[in-house]
């Protein structure tokens, strides 16, 4: 249920009534049984609890597909380097 901000018209008093949609509006001051008008409320501000989500995480599949070809192609994986086999040192000959 909404809260609704009203104020009197006769002596200024501001208060908040929490009331359903369906209900009329106050018409009178609970201080000095004046005029009262609604005021226009900012609203309830929102609240994102847990882990969040993201603006792209409910994307269209056509912009997923034009977003996946106007990317850069990938690079390939690059496989750790490997160093060519050494071969044995070769055997010095002694001369005798």
């Amino acid at each position: 249920m909404p809260t609704y901000e009203y104020e009197c018209n006769k002596c200024g008093h501001v208060f908040e009534v929490f009331q359903t949609i369906k209900e009329p509006p106050k018409k009178t001051c609970p201080r000095c049984k004046g005029r009262v008008r609604r005021l226009i409320g900012t609203g309830a501000g929102l609240l994102f609890k847990g882990s969040g989500f993201y603006i792209t995480d409910y994307r269209s599949e056509s912009y997923k597909s034009a977003a996946k070809k106007e990317s850069p192609a990938p690079t390939p994986a690059s496989s750790p380097k490997t160093e060519p086999a050494k071969s044995p040192p070769a055997a010095k000959e002694s001369k005798k």
